[in-house]
């Protein structure tokens, strides 16, 4: 008997591009934590678009906000018309970010975009070429983006040539053996073999490793690399796509550090589902432009910036950052428990701050040997139980865990018990019951 996920699918293969990757839901709907295929399944969002609807999907406050906006009018482009909602956004990111000084903001569609704009600022306000970025960092899917990006498969395989001047460091892991000293080691033999530092105009770091795995950058290195840059005139730039916005327990996961970034990018969570991102810096970096050199014709889109107001509203309002820290802890409450059970060794780590925890899934806890091939099962028992997972890392051995941070207590543990049933059944091994 046929379905509507099945005839979809059988279009989706005649008319979409195969190198889009995509799971196998066909959504019909969705509300705050929960979506409904095109068959009627049922589903729990632990993935939230890949952390953008961190407000949940259709939060009320976000719809009538873009209703509102799409009252009045959808476009106008900033350049030809300027708009309040704009100036409103940019003051209140100004406001927020983690920055050294008076800050100033431009809007953008993509974190791709912010990122490719960072760097531009950059290079323009220090008249320097290079960048440094790290092992493992993802920081888009165009050119600069894939040439700073740490991770070669599936994103920069087949693809190159990229843009010179990008180096890559080590990022400190301590379960895979890379110490804060390993890294910064690395990154000074980098700048003495390799690049001038005198040639640098900024280092690129995420606060927290997104596709490398969800990794934390300790706050030590954050302040290390902090040094490095103020010691050689070169300037921080801090990749909060996947972490801003609450998700970390802070509106900006470098909060924690205590290091201010000369640049900070931002996307995902910034509209709650809606595209939109942004680069917020150091008010004298940000006008070292000529007029003209920023911007983009749908940059700074005003539905998407009607609900990007909304979202910073909502995410104080609703106190959705210490909301971020009691969903985190329950989560690894739960996935520390079953690692302690007899049978699953196969949970090697649990790690990261906030609502944005994920499981790195090894052979055993020895070796800590990766095991995508469990990670797989992992992640498509779960699916078949209904619970949206994502993986990720450069070992392709992590499961994410990005659930809305709207979401209820009871869904959330709902779906906590359909991952630990998949994670038991993946394995074989009936755990012994907590």
């Amino acid at each position: 008997m046929g379905t509507n996920t099945n005839s979809l699918r059988e279009r989706h293969l005649k008319a979409v591009s195969a190198g889009i990757g995509t799971k196998g839901i066909y959504a019909a709907r969705a509300e705050n934590a929960e979506m409904w295929d095109v068959d009627g399944k049922h589903y729990i969002d632990f993935a939230a678009g890949i952390a953008v609807n961190n407000t949940g999907h259709r939060h009320p406050k976000i719809m009538k906000a873009v209703a509102e906006q799409a009252s009045r009018f959808t476009h106008t482009c900033f350049h030809v018309a300027p708009f309040e909602g704009y100036i409103r956004l940019a003051e209140r990111l100004n406001a927020l970010a983690p920055i050294a000084g008076p800050a100033k903001t431009m809007l953008v569609t993509t974190g791709a975009e912010a990122v490719e704009n960072a760097i531009k600022i950059a290079r323009i306000a220090t008249g320097r070429p290079a960048v440094i970025a790290f092992a493992g960092g993802f920081h888009g899917r165009t050119l600069m983006g894939m040439a700073l990006t740490g991770k070669v498969a599936p994103y920069k395989t087949g693809f190159g040539p990229f843009p010179a001047d990008v180096y890559h460091a080590p990022y400190p892991n301590d379960f895979h053996g890379v110490s804060i000293d390993d890294a910064l080691r690395s990154l000074e033999m980098l700048l003495a073999a390799d690049v001038d530092p005198s040639r640098v105009a900024a280092i690129i770091i995420e606060p927290i490793q997104g596709e490398g795995g969800f990794v934390p950058a300790p706050a030590a290195f954050l302040a290390a690399i902090r040094d490095i840059a103020d010691q050689h005139g070169i300037l921080l730039i801090a990749d909060e796509v996947q972490t801003g916005i609450g998700r970390t327990g802070a509106m900006f996961a470098l909060e924690g550090s205590g290091v201010k970034a000369d640049l900070v990018t931002l996307a995902k969570g910034l509209a709650g589902g809606f595209p939109l991102s942004a680069v917020v810096g150091r008010a004298d970096l940000m006008d070292a432009a000529h007029v003209g050199g920023l911007g983009g014709t749908y940059a700074g889109n005003p539905l998407a910036v009607a609900a990007a107001n909304a979202v910073i509203e909502i995410v104080q309002e609703e106190q959705l950052c210490e909301r971020a820290l009691a969903i985190g802890r329950t989560i690894t409450d739960r996935l520390t428990s079953l690692a302690h059970r007899q049978g699953m060794e196969c949970i090697g780590d649990i790690r990261g701050p906030g609502a944005m925890v994920a499981f790195e899934l090894v052979t055993d806890r020895d070796t800590r040997n990766p095991d995508p091939a469990l990670t797989n099962m992992v992640i498509r028992e779960a699916e078949m139980r209904g619970l949206i997972l994502l993986g990720c890392g450069t070992r392709f051995n992590v499961i994410r865990l990005l659930p809305p941070l709207t979401i209820p207590e009871s869904i959330l543990a709902e779906g906590l018990d359909i991952l630990e049933a998949s994670i038991i059944a993946a394995t074989g091994c009936e755990a012994e019951a907590a």
